[in-house]
């Protein structure tokens, strides 16, 4: 991407209809075009970039790519059991020699 965008300007806009079975994805946010173009290189016979320009890209790919599904609900004790398990998993992780920044 050759020109600097405002996080405004960075829109992801997903395109379909009932009659078609594709999709359309049109995107100038960097993160986004990162990884639909390793979907496109990994799976190129699903994904496909359709349009690029220097700062945006448009891809197409099956209506059943895209997804959208209810927010995850927690229960208190749930929440705190992964706080808990987190909680472990840094305690395991300390490095030796390092120290926490002194703003942390």
């Amino acid at each position: 991407m050759a020109m600097k965008l405002t996080r405004y300007e960075r829109e992801t806009i997903i395109s379909f209809n009932v009659a078609d079975k594709t999709a359309e994805l049109y995107t100038r946010d960097p993160v986004i075009i990162r990884q639909l173009d390793s979907l496109v290189t990994e799976y190129p016979d699903t994904f496909k970039c359709v349009g690029e320009t220097d700062i945006d890209k448009t891809y197409a790919m099956p209506k059943t790519a895209v997804t959208y599904h209810k927010p995850r609900r927690l229960s208190e004790a749930k929440r705190e059991q992964a706080r808990e398990a987190m909680k472990k998993i840094k305690k395991n992780k300390k490095i030796p020699g390092l120290q926490r920044p002194k703003w942390l």
